[in-house]
């Protein structure tokens, strides 16, 4: 399992004044801590990035790389950000990601080529919402994957993403057990070994508290490994989680294990 830190978010206020400031003390702390709790990768949320977005997501890109030597993950809805960010990295990127939506296709499709990045296949209809069950999610990844073929964009720079399900959506916990079924599937449907991810956070949306929210989190993550995730984007600053992570690691390696 590769850990992806989600922690580098926009949305954050802090975060948010730094991107606006141009201030590089911020991100940085936050790219090293993430680094130095284990992360594998950092996930750049930008978010739509409406204004002055090739300057911010070039700004953050530098600024990430110049505190971390780690693969970054680029994560904004803006097409032009995200060539931007691209182009800054000094390595192969990750794209945050491609869907069935037309416009995702033209438009942020086509990066991933051009720049040689891994691209996050999210296993959503065209009209942008989330398939109801397991044989949706299927159809999508079929279709995702085609358009993908005929773009050019080798297999194995695909990674697909399945859409953790909010528990506090009226069906999230059949949702849930519907991508577990998903991952274990797609190496058989798609005809070789696939790459999956979960946004491992997205389980917790709206839940009362922080207790809460990593109680559950530490519920599905072995469930998730068990299924054969590669891919988690979760809070890599929690000890906690971060601890069931190498726990799970340890007992689905094909290693021989010893304490």
């Amino acid at each position: 399992m590769i850990i992806v830190a989600d922690n580098l978010r926009i949305t954050q206020p802090a975060i948010a004044r730094a991107v606006e400031r141009l201030d590089p003390g911020p991100i940085q702390r936050m790219a090293v801590a993430c680094r130095n709790a284990g992360a594998d990768a950092i996930d750049i949320n930008s978010g739509p990035l409406s204004r002055d977005a090739e300057k911010k997501m070039t700004f953050l890109v530098e600024t990430v790389q110049a505190a971390v030597d780690l693969p970054l993950v680029l994560d904004t809805t803006n097409p032009v950000a995200m060539a931007a960010g691209l182009a800054a990295c000094r390595q192969p990127a990750i794209i945050n990601g491609v869907s069935l939506e037309p416009e995702k296709l033209e438009r942020i499709l086509p990066l991933a080529g051009e720049h040689g990045a891994d691209l996050i296949c999210y296993l959503l209809r065209p009209d942008g919402h989330v398939p109801p069950d397991a044989d949706g999610r299927m159809e999508s990844a079929v279709a995702l994957f085609n358009e993908c073929q005929a773009a050019g964009i080798d297999q194995e720079c695909l990674i697909f993403d399945p859409i953790v399900a909010p528990l506090v959506w009226q069906d999230g916990n059949r949702q849930n057990m519907a991508n577990l079924a998903v991952i274990r599937a797609l190496p058989d449907l798609l005809g070789y070994s696939v790459r999956s991810m979960a946004g491992l956070s997205n389980l917790t949306t709206g839940a009362p508290d922080a207790d809460t929210r990593i109680r559950y989190q530490s519920a599905f993550l072995p469930m998730l490994a068990a299924a054969g995730t590669t891919v988690m984007l979760m809070n890599a600053l929690n000890p906690k989680l971060m601890d069931l992570v190498r726990a799970c690691r340890n007992i689905i390696s094909e290693e021989i294990f010893s304490w």
